[in-house]
């Protein structure tokens, strides 16, 4: 890591960070304040999905726009258009207005996503790329996981609560002002198109949709299915907050293996191991020791799989077509985490609550096939 330009790192690793934060507070939120209003839960749902379709329905443009402006003015231009969303929910109750809201919020959120990711691989030498990409998710997760308790906190204290998280986003602006604002490097422009790009990350889509499905169906259900298994209510809340956890503290360990084995090989164990724990689910739930520990485990094995997904992306990609790889990266986390949930609890109530580590497994299980078929 002695290449690495550190002040451009640390000065994108904490504004994104603040982007993080701002994000993990808008969304509990917005759900918190529809149910006050008395909005059912199908609106809460259509309100939230807002902002996946926001962040596929930029994917297609965020390449060019970085290749015309650059990524900073891109990047702040983003920030800017987050924080006034978030603030213009202050003033109005309207649930459609609140979906064209976050939609945005979304679209902003995902050229955020793409350009920090592409960004830091690029700052990234070759010979640290993993501990590198570590410390900038870890470092995400870490502000995230602060949201919820900042509106905890700032619950009932404040009457602009909306209006101060658009406030937040805007102190993302000076250190993104600090960064060199440099433009792409020339690239042709099918190069960079993502129909010439995707046939190229199979490996790496696959693990993007495999973690966003996984993020997304441990938060949601995981509390459901360990309530299911007979762990107490209480145990059973925590258990999505222990498997963030183990995602969080080893990602860095997980960095660092792939820099001294090799990404993919490190890629492909940790696909492996998620193979091998999932299955233990059910038969876990009655050992506490073996439930916890793991949690721990699934929860670091999943993580590495997308941040090695990022790191894939700055080994293959340069220029333009890193920029739109990640936009691809974004456009898979979108798909899946929006349709996964929905289809996993339907199979669900259908087939029974192991449907749940079921579908991990066999999302899991295509990764490992994306693997082989791009080492062949």
């Amino acid at each position: 890591m002695k290449n690495l330009p550190w002040r451009d790192f640390l000065a994108l690793v904490v504004s994104i960070g603040v982007v993080g934060l701002g994000l993990g507070a808008t969304i509990p939120l917005t759900a918190l304040t529809l149910d006050a209003r008395g909005a059912g839960t199908q609106a809460i749902g259509i309100v939230t999905a807002a902002s996946a379709l926001g962040i596929l329905g930029v994917a297609p443009f965020v390449t060019g726009w970085v290749a015309r402006y650059g990524p900073r003015a891109t990047m702040m231009a983003a920030v800017w258009v987050a924080a006034l969303s978030t603030c213009a929910m202050q003033v109005s109750d309207n649930a459609w207005l609140w979906c064209l809201l976050r939609g945005l919020f979304g679209a902003a959120m995902g050229v955020l996503f793409t350009i920090g990711e592409a960004w830091v691989n690029r700052l990234a030498p070759d010979n640290s790329r993993g501990r590198v990409v570590a410390i900038y998710t870890t470092s995400f997760t870490l502000f995230q996981l602060t949201g919820p308790a900042l509106v905890a906190l700032l619950n009932g204290r404040i009457d602009y609560s909306f209006a101060a998280c658009g406030l937040l986003f805007m102190a993302a602006l000076p250190g993104l002002a600090l960064l060199d604002g440099t433009r792409l490097p020339q690239e042709p422009e099918t190069h960079a198109r993502w129909q010439a790009v995707l046939p190229h990350m199979p490996m790496i889509a696959m693990g993007a949709a495999f973690f966003a499905l996984f993020d997304t169906l441990i938060l949601a259900l995981l509390p459901v299915y360990a309530m299911r298994q007979g762990i107490v209510t209480e145990l059973a809340l925590i258990s999505a907050t222990v498997v963030l956890v183990g995602d969080t503290a080893l990602q860095f360990a997980m960095g660092a293996l792939a820099d001294r084995y090799g990404r993919w090989r490190v890629h492909v164990g940790c696909g492996v191991a998620v193979c091998l724990l999932l299955p233990l689910l059910p038969f876990a739930a009655g050992i506490p020791w073996l439930w916890w520990t793991l949690l721990v485990a699934l929860g670091a094995a999943a993580g590495a799989i997308y941040m090695l997904a990022l790191v894939a992306c700055g080994e293959k990609f340069t220029g333009a077509s890193l920029t739109t790889a990640s936009a691809l990266v974004n456009a898979s986390w979108g798909i899946a985490s929006a349709a996964g949930p929905l289809a996993t609890g339907a199979m669900m109530e259908r087939v029974g609550i192991n449907a749940l580590p079921a579908v991990l497994f066999v999302v899991c299980a295509l990764f490992l096939v994306s693997a082989w078929f791009e080492r062949r």
